[in-house]
């Protein structure tokens, strides 16, 4: 469960800096030179990955315990793709506003696969 709390702890830090950055009227804006590809890519990657440790580490979990990490890991990487966003180029920010919305539903999808998969591969008890 530390693993967990540390990662989760790391995404609700991103989304407090990604306010603060807005607060301050984003003066690190353009230090970071990723489009929306690494964007994308991010999100894919970290959702699938982060839907099979959940599934992984939650097997032997109540049901609340379950819904509770559920609910938290797709609402709180959100801010990672919003602080990336952030400190995108000024350009690429304006061309395409909604990116990091888009991204987090990207990673809500990709997320959700191994999640709802997890009984159709579960041990079957014989």
């Amino acid at each position: 469960m530390r693993v967990e709390i540390a990662i989760l702890s790391f995404l609700l830090v991103c989304w407090v800096a990604f306010f603060a950055l807005g607060a301050a009227g984003y003066p690190f804006a353009g230090i970071l030179p990723i489009g929306l590809y690494q964007l994308y890519s991010l999100a894919v990657f970290s959702g699938w990955l982060v839907g099979n440790v959940i599934v992984a580490r939650s097997a032997g979990k109540s049901r609340s315990v379950r819904r509770k990490l559920l609910a938290a890991f797709l609402l709180c990487p959100g801010g990672l793709f919003y602080l990336l966003w952030a400190l995108a180029p000024e350009a690429l920010r304006t061309a395409v506003p909604f990116a990091p919305l888009y991204a987090a539903i990207i990673f809500a999808i990709f997320f959700l696969v191994p999640v709802s998969f997890r009984r159709a591969f579960a041990p079957r008890q014989d």
